[in-house]
C-alpha cells in the first residue's frame, strides 16, 4: 500500500518520522552515487526537516547546500538548482507540496536533476496524494513522507511514522528492513524480512544504516487506516481537504490586508501574507475562539513574521472556517 502511494517500485519497514525518513532517503543516494557526497536541499522544506539533515550528515564528510528564493521564495524552481549541479551532486531534495503548501514541478526539477547524472528525493504528506499524482510518478527517484495523517494520533507530539520508499534499483541501498513474500514447505505463501543490511544483523561493516523500525503500533495504526479507507475513501478524505483549504483561502482573501504569499498551486496547506504580525492574530484565535491557529514562518525566518501558514482536513466544518475568519476580519490593520 506504502508503494502504491507514494508511487515507488518498493517500499520498506517504517522509519521514524517524516524527519528521519526523508534524511534517510537522501543518504541513499549518496550510497547509490558511491563518489558523488553532495545534497542540495531546497529552502521550501521544513526548517525542521533540513536540521534533521544536517544531524545526520554531521561529521560524515557530506556536505548539504541549502537552495531557493531566485525567483520566488516559497518554491523551487529550476533556476535554484541549475548553478549547484556537478559531477559531486548525489541528490537534490524537494518537498511536495512544500513546507508553504506550494505544489512543487517535480517532472520537471526531476528532470534537470537525473540528466546531471544526479537523483531527485521527494518529501511528502499522504492526504495529497489522493488526488494528486505520486511523486514516483512524476519521476522521482526515492519518497518519503510522514504517515501522522493515516489514523496515527499526535500523541504530545510522538510517535509518528515515516514512510520511504524508491526505485527497485536502490533496494540495497534501503535502511531498516524489506517484507518478501516467499512459500514454506508445504507451498503456503509466508512473509519474511529480507535484506537487513543492518548494523546489529548482518553485513555489519557494510550496514546501510543503524536506524531501526519505528513503534510497531504506529505503522499498525497506519495499514489498518489505509485499509479501511480504501481508495475511495482515501479520494474522498483529500477532497475534502483541499475544498475547505480552499474555501479559507478564498475567504482570507476577501479580507483587507490578507493576501497569498504566493500564486502557485496548493492543496490543503498555504501561505497567507497577514496585515500584522501572525503570531498576535494566533493569540487572538486561541484566546476569542480556542482555535489553535497557523503555523508562524516567523519563528524560522524573522522577514516572514508577517506570514501565516494555515491547514485544513477534512475535520474541518464550515462553521469553524467561519469563525476564524470572523476574528482576522477583526484585526488591526
Amino acid at each position: 500500500m506504502v508503494a502504491e502511494l507514494l508511487g515507488t517500485e518498493v517500499a520498506n519497514a517504517s522509519m521514524y518520522d517524516g524527519a528521519t525518513a526523508m534524511a534517510e532517503g537522501a543518504l541513499i543516494t549518496v550510497s547509490a552515487t558511491k563518489k558523488r557526497s553532495r545534497i542540495v536541499v531546497s529552502t521550501s522544506v521544513h526548517p525542521s526537516y533540513r536540521r534533521v539533515l544536517r544531524t545526520y550528515v554531521e561529521g560524515t564528510g557530506i556536505e548539504v547546500v541549502e537552495a531557493g528564493g531566485s525567483e520566488n521564495r516559497f518554491v523551487t524552481t529550476v533556476d535554484d538548482i541549475r548553478p549547484l549541479l556537478d559531477d559531486d551532486l548525489a541528490c537534490v531534495v524537494i518537498q511536495y507540496p512544500n513546507f508553504y503548501g506550494a505544489i512543487e514541478d517535480v517532472t520537471t526539477l526531476a528532470r534537470e536533476v537525473q540528466d546531471a547524472g544526479a537523483m531527485l528525493v521527494v518529501s511528502t504528506s499522504p492526504v495529497p496524494l489522493g488526488l494528486l499524482k505520486s511523486p514516483g510518478e512524476l519521476g522521482a527517484d526515492v519518497v518519503t513522507a510522514e504517515g501522522q495523517a493515516l489514523g496515527v494520533a499526535q500523541s504530545y507530539g510522538g510517535p509518528y511514522v515515516g514512510l520511504l520508499g524508491a526505485r527497485q534499483k536502490l533496494i540495497r541501498q534501503m535502511p531498516g528492513r524489506i517484507a518478501g513474500i516467499t512459500k514454506d514447505t508445504e507451498g503456503k505463501r509466508g512473509y519474511v524480512l529480507t535484506l537487513q543490511t543492518r548494523e546489529q544483523h548482518i553485513r555489519r561493516e557494510k550496514a546501510t544504516s543503524n536506524i531501526c523500525t519505528n513503534q510497531g503500533l504506529m505503522a499498525t495504526a497506519a495499514t489498518v487506516h489505509m485499509a479501511t479507507l480504501g481508495p475511495e475513501g482515501f479520494r474522498e478524505v483529500a477532497r475534502a481537504s483541499y475544498q475547505n483549504a480552499h474555501y479559507l483561502a478564498d475567504q482570507l482573501t476577501s479580507l483587507e490586508g490578507f493576501e497569498l504569499a504566493c500564486d502557485a498551486p496548493f492543496f490543503n496547506e498555504f501561505t497567507v501574507k497577514t496585515p500584522g504580525a501572525a503570531s498576535d492574530l494566533n493569540d487572538r484565535l486561541l484566546l476569542e475562539e480556542g482555535i489553535i491557529g497557523g503555523y508562524d514562518p516567523g519563528r524560522d525566518d524573522e522577514s516572514l513574521a508577517d506570514h501565516l501558514i494555515l491547514a485544513a482536513t477534512e475535520l474541518n466544518t464550515k462553521s469553524s472556517i467561519d469563525r476564524l475568519v470572523a476574528v482576522a476580519a477583526s484585526s488591526p490593520r
